[in-house]
């Protein structure tokens, strides 16, 4: 499924919480000096009593303007959504815009579970004081109503799932939805994963999630691309992008921050995790074709690139079975960790920066490239005008997706 977009729909806001910035100024700083925040997790139900699951966790979110009432009963991959759709709202100014003609679309599911695991320890054995609220936070539509209790968001509000495809997935459903007339402004919420140890052992067994090659160095675990990559390593990211037409954005003196030219959605027919080639070629090129562009008119790539040792093989055919080998290409999740459901959403963001900056982010510990064939961008940032960009994210279950992007500055 390819979309050939309205040449007038863009995002007009952004919100972005990272490990290695919360906040657009910050996200910004963070991946163009090539931060990173990576080590043994800390946070409580992330490890049991003989494991070092590596990871990159963000830092204090902070929300003044949420009431105390709400916060005592807001898990972090709710305080995460209210801080980037906060940001993206005031970036897209939509204070007065019709509600009913606001739609939010959270990309992701099952994404409390460290919260549930902890509320399942501490009232195991005490079933009667078990919190109500527990009744709300294990269903899907917990953030829906956080999100649209606290803005005025009354079109509609669902959750979207797609694994690690999820953010960019939701930002390909604004998309239709605007297109469409459903809504005039749709928010795609790339929402941050809360991983216990049970989904980090869940990971590890499957191959998925690195190894304790690099125990005793977690900094130099994340190697998307690298010769000595051996699995993602997670990060607590999650982004919210504001998506409209440049018409009703210029009304209220929004400026936009990217075009959207082209999407496409291509399944592979695979319940199992292992990448397919053809799949991944096909989504490249049917979001090509609907943004009208040929391989040689992309001049900056943010793939999916997690550190899988086959994902990364076989995106990086893909890219060059497209005919993408001259463009430009980093690895975000080695500067943020893999967001798993947020990952497509923040790429996007990062992608926006980028283009905002002229300039590209590096790329950490990629010391020796697999593919010589690319064009990777090294361990220092690179000046480059982007002009049409191609976003990439892959999940579980055969899901590929892509969008292309335009800068609104030429």
């Amino acid at each position: 499924m390819n979309s050939a977009l309205p040449s007038d729909l863009i995002i007009s806001g952004m919100g972005v919480v990272s490990p290695i910035g919360i906040g657009i100024d910050a996200f910004r700083t963070g991946l163009l000096r090539g931060d990173h925040r990576f080590a043994i997790m800390q946070r409580p139900g992330r490890q049991t009593e003989d494991s070092a699951f590596l990871g990159a966790e963000c830092g204090e979110i902070h929300l003044p303007r949420v009431p105390a009432r709400v916060l005592r009963a807001c898990s972090l991959p709710g305080k995460a959504a209210l801080a980037a759709l906060d940001e993206a709202w005031q970036n897209a100014r939509l204070d007065g815009v019709d509600p009913s003609r606001i739609g939010l679309i959270i990309g992701g599911s099952n994404l409390q579970q460290r919260e549930l695991t902890l509320t399942r320890q501490k009232y195991a054995e005490r079933l009667a004081f078990l919190r109500p609220t527990y009744a709300m936070t294990f269903l899907d539509s917990d953030l829906c109503g956080l999100c649209t209790d606290l803005f005025p968001i009354r079109g509609f509000a669902y959750t979207l799932g797609g694994a690690s495809a999820a953010g960019q997935l939701a930002v390909i459903q604004a998309a239709d939805a605007v297109a469409s007339g459903r809504v005039d402004v749709a928010v795609a919420v790339g929402a941050l994963m809360d991983l216990s140890f049970w989904e980090c052992a869940g990971f590890r067994a499957a191959g998925a999630m690195g190894s304790e090659r690099f125990a005793e160095a977690p900094e130099q675990a994340c190697r998307p691309f690298d010769e000595q990559r051996d699995g993602f390593i997670f990060g607590e990211n999650c982004a919210a992008l504001v998506v409209e037409r440049a018409e009703t954005s210029a009304q209220r003196g929004a400026a936009p921050r990217g075009l959207l030219r082209g999407t496409a959605v291509v399944m592979d027919g695979n319940r199992y995790p292992n990448p397919n080639a053809d799949g991944e070629v096909r989504v490249i090129r049917e979001a090509l074709q609907a943004a009208d562009l040929k391989p040689g008119e992309i001049d900056y790539i943010n793939p999916h690139g997690t550190g899988s040792p086959l994902g990364d093989k076989t995106e990086s055919e893909a890219l060059l079975q497209c005919g993408l080998e001259h463009a430009p290409l980093n690895t975000t999740k080695s500067l943020t960790g893999h967001g798993l459901c947020a990952a497509g959403a923040v790429e996007i963001a990062a992608t926006l920066v980028q283009m905002e900056a002229g300039r590209l982010h590096p790329s950490r510990n990629l010391d020796a490239p697999m593919n010589g064939a690319l064009n990777f961008v090294g361990a220092t940032a690179r000046v480059q005008n982007v002009h049409n960009a191609l976003c990439l994210s892959y999940g579980f279950g055969g899901v590929n997706t892509a969008v292309c992007l335009q800068n609104p500055r030429g």
